[in-house]
C-alpha cells in the first residue's frame, strides 16, 4: 500500500478542522486587541466599514475648513486691532482740533495744526499694517470664509472698507489760523469715530458667526468620530474574554488531537 493511501481517520480530522479554525479565531481576535478594533478591513464588515470611512472623511474636510475659519478670526481680529488704534489717534487728533479752536493764538493754532497732521499720517499707516497674511480688512480688502466641506454649500464673505485719513475725513482745512477751519475738522473727526464704531460692530458681529460656526464644527466632527468608532471599535473585555476561551480551547484541541493519533497508532502494535 503507497503511503499517499493512507488517509486521517475520521476521529483525527474533526479534530484537526476544530483546531485550525480555533486558531483562526485566535488570529482574529489578536488583530482586535492589538487594533482596538472590530472591523479593520472591508472584509470584517462591508457596511459597517464604508460608513465609518464616510464618517471619517467628513471629519476630515471639516477639521481643514477649521484651519480657514481660525486664520479668518485672526485676520478680523487684527482689523479690529486696527480700528481700535486709529480711534485712540482720532481721539487725539480731536484733542488738538479743540484746543486750537478754543485758542485766539496764531503760533498755537500753527503748532496744533502740525502735529494734527502728523497723526492724519499716522492713521493711514495703520491701516495699511492691519492686514493679516495678505489681507487688509481695512484697505478694501475682501474676506471668505467656507463652512462646509463642498466649497460654496455654507461660506460668509466679509467686506473690508477704506480706513485711511482721506477716507474717514480726518484732514485738515487749510491753514488753522482762519476762524473756524479747526472746529471743521472737529466736526470731521466726530463723523469718523461713528464710522469706525459702525464698521467694529459689522466686523464683531461677523467674528461671531465664525466662532459660532467652529464651536458647531468641532461637535460636529467629535459626533463623526463617535460614530465611526461605535461602527469599528471592539469591546476589549469581550475580546480578552474570548481570549482565554480561545486559548483554552487550543489546548483541549491539540490534546484531543494527539488523543486520536494515539488511538491510530495502536493499530501498529497490531503488527
Amino acid at each position: 500500500m503507497a503511503i499517499s493511501d493512507i488517509s486521517l481517520t475520521a476521529g483525527m480530522r474533526n479534530n484537526l478542522l476544530a483546531l485550525q479554525q480555533t486558531s483562526k479565531q485566535l488570529t482574529a481576535t489578536q488583530d482586535r486587541l492589538s487594533s482596538g478594533k472590530r472591523v479593520n478591513t472591508a472584509l470584517d464588515n462591508p457596511t459597517n466599514f464604508f460608513a465609518a470611512a464616510s464618517h471619517m472623511d467628513r471629519a476630515s474636510d471639516l477639521n481643514d475648513r477649521k484651519d480657514g475659519m481660525s486664520e479668518a478670526v485672526q485676520t478680523i481680529k487684527n482689523a479690529d486691532n486696527g480700528i481700535k488704534a486709529i480711534t485712540s489717534l482720532i481721539q487725539a487728533a480731536k484733542g488738538l482740533a479743540s484746543s486750537a479752536s478754543a485758542t485766539s493764538d496764531t503760533l498755537s493754532q500753527v503748532t496744533y495744526e502740525s502735529q494734527f497732521l502728523q497723526i492724519t499720517s499716522q492713521i493711514t499707516t495703520l491701516a495699511s499694517d492691519s492686514g493679516y497674511r495678505g489681507t487688509n480688512l481695512l484697505t478694501n480688502g475682501t474676506l471668505a470664509i467656507e463652512f462646509a466641506p463642498k466649497a460654496g454649500d455654507a461660506k460668509l464673505s466679509v467686506a473690508g472698507f477704506k480706513s485711511d485719513s482721506v477716507t474717514l475725513g480726518v484732514t485738515s482745512a487749510a491753514n488753522w489760523a482762519v476762524a473756524g477751519t479747526a472746529g471743521t475738522a472737529l466736526a470731521n473727526m466726530d463723523g469718523a469715530l461713528t464710522t469706525l464704531r459702525t464698521k467694529s460692530s459689522t466686523l464683531a458681529s461677523n467674528l461671531a458667526v465664525i466662532t459660532t460656526r467652529q464651536e458647531f464644527t468641532d461637535n460636529v466632527i467629535n459626533t463623526l468620530q463617535q460614530g465611526a468608532d461605535g461602527l469599528t471599535l471592539a469591546d476589549m473585555n469581550n475580546e480578552g474574554a474570548n481570549m482565554l476561551m480561545l486559548q483554552t480551547r487550543q489546548s483541549l484541541g491539540t490534546t484531543a488531537l494527539s488523543l486520536s493519533s494515539q488511538a491510530a497508532q495502536s493499530v501498529l502494535r497490531l503488527f
